[in-house]
């Protein structure tokens, strides 16, 4: 019996912690849900008190992230036993958020809804930073990064990229560097 009752003491924990972020950020539940990539009603169940927190990791990890803390941070959540690996460019691109004093939600709120999903994925490293230029372009417009430091951060990305295809980046290096060097007098003289 006490065993029960500390289980519905942890659900009330994180169920009051989503609600008070909610309210305190003033964020509309239809708008978080889809910031987190569930149904409404799937939000409306995890701040309700009397049922059980979710347990699913991806969940719990996109609403951590929603909220600029760590996973860990809700009960429920459960170490994945592959982590995800680290990522400078990754690192960069949050450095930028704080660099402008945004937290997670503000810097959200600068993109369309049907956007923001995807931009979760990838601050918490579940999807890859954006290859595509333009898609990089309109993130660095938010962040307000100069077009020489974007091409900087999108060129360490698609060598990255390019690595993982087993490119060897040092035997290509004078066709990668011809091919950055045009790219990069289209991407800086831009805007």
């Amino acid at each position: 019996m006490q065993d029960k009752k500390n289980k519905q003491n942890v659900n009330q924990k994180s169920s009051k912690k989503v609600a008070d972020f909610l309210e305190k950020n003033n964020i509309h539940k239809k708008d978080f849900a889809l910031m987190i990539g569930v149904t409404l009603s799937y939000v409306y169940n995890l701040i309700d008190e009397g049922i059980a927190f979710s347990t699913r990791g991806t969940t719990l990890e996109r609403i951590a992230t929603v909220m600029d803390i760590m996973p860990e941070e809700f009960d429920e959540y459960v170490i994945p036993s592959d982590p995800v690996p680290y990522n400078k460019n990754l690192e960069v691109l949050k450095e930028y958020i704080k660099k402008n004093k945004l937290s997670t939600v503000e810097f959200l709120k600068q993109f369309e809804r049907k956007k923001r999903l995807q931009i979760v994925d990838i601050l918490r490293g579940a999807k890859p930073l954006y290859i595509n230029f333009a898609e990089l372009q309109k993130i660095g417009e938010v962040l307000n990064i100069s077009n020489e430091e974007l091409f900087n951060l999108w060129k360490n990305i698609f060598t990255d990229y390019l690595e993982e295809g087993n490119f060897d980046v040092e035997a290509n290096k004078a066709l990668l560097d011809a091919m950055f060097n045009g790219a990069k007098k289209y991407a800086v003289s831009k805007k």
